[in-house]
């Protein structure tokens, strides 16, 4: 996997997630934290959100996706993902993570260029989501 130096904008991505899930964590409700920066420099931040039933739930990177689309800003430059230790996990600290499978083909399918920071082996990361997803399935036009 290719991968590139993080810049103080990643770092500053990363805190904006951390703060994010910070702030709003609840049990059972919401423990990731994502930030999205854009080609344009506005950072989109949100929080999953899940249900009592376990299929309802829709991932703070899709949500964050969503709030800069929804302000026009729809061309993606970097994205993070930052999980909260549950509550009866209180000694673990705030930890980057990887996007799962429908967030990695969400975010290729809206900037196929788009950097993932995520961390492998203890050690913070940046590649590009084409590296987390190869062989794409692409639509034919």
């Amino acid at each position: 996997m290719k991968t590139y130096p993080l810049t103080a904008n990643d770092f500053a991505l990363i805190d904006e997630a951390k703060r994010k899930i910070s702030c709003l964590y609840e049990d059972d409700k919401h423990h990731i934290g994502a930030a999205l920066q854009t080609q344009s420099g506005s950072i989109a931040s949100a929080v999953h959100i899940e249900a009592y039933v376990g299929r309802v739930a829709v991932c703070a990177e899709a949500i964050a996706i969503g709030s800069a689309i929804s302000t026009g800003d729809k061309y993606f430059d970097t994205i993070v993902a930052v999980s909260h230790p549950y509550s009866n996990e209180e000694d673990r600290e705030l930890k980057v993570v990887s996007p799962c499978g429908m967030c990695r083909e969400l975010i290729f399918d809206y900037s196929p260029e788009c950097f993932v920071i995520l961390e492998i082996d203890e050690k913070l990361q940046k590649t590009k989501i084409g590296e987390l997803i190869p062989l794409k399935y692409k639509r034919e036009i």
